[in-house]
């Protein structure tokens, strides 16, 4: 039953596709997440991401701070190595979830006004990884393939 179920969050059949994916969100993610937890790239730290977090109502703020902040900065990483992607996406997924009803709703579409186009592309992505898998070049591939073999 265990081994199933890791089979099931591991196996992908997609080949290459998810690779492309994998690495600009990856990437952006880890800069984003290290922004919110570190300050670092011209960010806030936790203490001023959870003080921005609490003024758009998402309290406790360092609390909501360092959950997005993970979420991001280590699902980054985990989708960058394509290690554990469903996951990971899933919780970069509900992460821009928030961040769209929280604080780009009311702005409009558009990211230049600082609507909500951006993190619905991130959905998108992020959307398309959990239901592909992570793909051929992953991490996640060679573990499904000890997984069904019970090693």
């Amino acid at each position: 039953m265990k081994s199933s179920f890791i089979n099931r969050l591991l196996r992908t059949n997609a080949g290459f596709a998810p690779f492309a994916l994998r690495v600009p969100i990856g990437i952006i993610f880890i800069a984003h997440g290290a922004q919110k937890l570190f300050g670092w790239f011209g960010g806030y730290g936790l203490a001023g991401t959870g003080q921005f977090m609490e003024s758009v109502g998402l309290g406790p703020g360092y609390l909501m701070a360092l959950l997005a902040g993970s979420a991001e900065f280590f699902g980054g990483i985990a989708i960058l190595i394509g290690l554990l992607v469903r996951p990971a996406a899933a919780a970069i997924s509900v992460t821009m979830l928030v961040a769209i009803f929280a604080v780009h709703w009311s702005h409009g579409f558009f990211a230049s006004a600082g609507g909500f186009e951006y993190p619905l592309a991130v959905i998108g992505a992020t959307v398309a990884l959990i239901i592909s898998g992570a793909g051929s070049l992953s991490c996640d591939r060679g573990l499904a393939g000890q997984a069904a073999r019970g090693d």
